[in-house]
């Protein structure tokens, strides 16, 4: 007996939201490292820059 056909279009529907989910998350995920990374390479250069100018005095 076949599916009905609203069901079948539920199912791909519901697919196609936690597909679109996934997506989501990786992307968030992937801006997330990217923050983490500028933050930690700010904080090197500041401290850097701060040993430099004391080096200097």
């Amino acid at each position: 007996m076949k599916k009905p056909t609203i069901s079948r279009a539920e199912e791909q529907f519901t697919a196609t939201q936690k597909k679109d989910e996934q997506a989501m998350k990786a992307k968030d995920k992937a801006a997330q490292e990217r923050s983490d990374k500028r933050a930690r390479l700010k904080a090197l250069r500041l401290a850097k820059e701060a040993s430099d100018a004391k080096a200097l005095d």
